[in-house]
């Protein structure tokens, strides 16, 4: 039964956040037992990640997880839904996000070889496009990818609805609507609640649309964030774990929910 929870959705990141690449294991025993039990007692869990969903499967496979997302929020925009043994689209949700994208993306395209002529000429920078957005960046470092986001972002400026979605060296622009904020937004409205019954955790720049009390007013970030992200948490009164990956993630939710439980309103006789 979720009566009784005061978080009824967690959502967390996967890199950085859940998943370790190179711990064993990926996902620790500790964050998978903490999300479990709330599942159990009703709660439901969404990855939200910029992998897509061949990347994400893959990983997850690796890790050998023993619990399983109720939903993912992929490439931080697009909505699935478990059903069975696999992940369907939310059809509506996702036609908008990839047709606001098409148009957005459309009229970007023709300034595309004087931002790539830009960047070419002073960083050695990977650029390409793929199927999510037609200009994607890795940069040869954080120096690098901060000069290059200064760049970009004063392009944006002049763009209505154009972001740049930052994690770590890598971006790419994106329709400003969807992020993973907006996204986790979406999912609380179709399970009918409220920001105040959300948990959101997670490490990096492009988690920062989620780990807002707009969206979640149970916030968590493991001690291997970045400092922006430790410091949005901390401005809202969330919790930033010493622990890293998945152990700070259990960490988070075991104190947010005991946290939960003081504010509960004492009950009358």
């Amino acid at each position: 039964m979720t009566m009784c929870l005061p978080i009824k959705l967690i959502s967390t990141d996967f890199d950085g956040t859940l998943f370790a690449e190179f711990e064993s294991p990926p996902i620790p025993a500790s964050v998978q037992q903490r999300i479990g039990e709330l599942q159990e007692r009703g709660a439901r869990w969404v990855i939200n990640t910029g992998r897509d969903l061949s990347s994400l499967m893959e990983a997850l496979a690796r890790a050998r997880i023993g619990i399983e997302p109720d939903y993912l929020v992929l490439v931080e925009r697009e909505i699935y839904q478990r059903a069975d043994s696999q992940y369907l689209g939310l059809a509506e949700w996702n036609a908008a996000c990839a047709r606001d994208h098409a148009e957005l993306f459309a009229r970007v395209r023709q300034d595309l070889p004087r931002l790539i002529g830009w960047i070419s000429a002073r960083f050695p920078a990977r650029l390409y496009e793929d199927t999510y957005s037609p200009f994607c960046l890795i940069a040869g470092n954080n120096g690098d990818a901060d000069a290059i986001h200064a760049y970009l972002a004063e392009y944006c400026r002049g763009i209505p609805n154009l972001g740049l979605m930052r994690n770590d060296v890598y971006a790419r622009f994106h329709h400003v609507g969807y992020d993973k904020g907006t996204a986790l937004a979406e999912l609380t409205r179709r399970l009918q609640l409220g920001p105040a019954e959300i948990f959101a955790a997670g490490d990096q720049l492009n988690d920062l649309p989620m780990l807002s009390r707009q969206y979640a007013h149970w916030l968590a970030a493991p001690g291997n964030a970045v400092d922006p992200v430790k410091d949005a948490v901390r401005r809202q009164k969330g919790f930033v774990s010493q622990l890293e990956h998945g152990n700070g993630v259990a960490e988070g939710l075991d104190f947010c929910l005991r946290q939960a439980q003081r504010l509960r309103p004492a009950r009358t006789p």
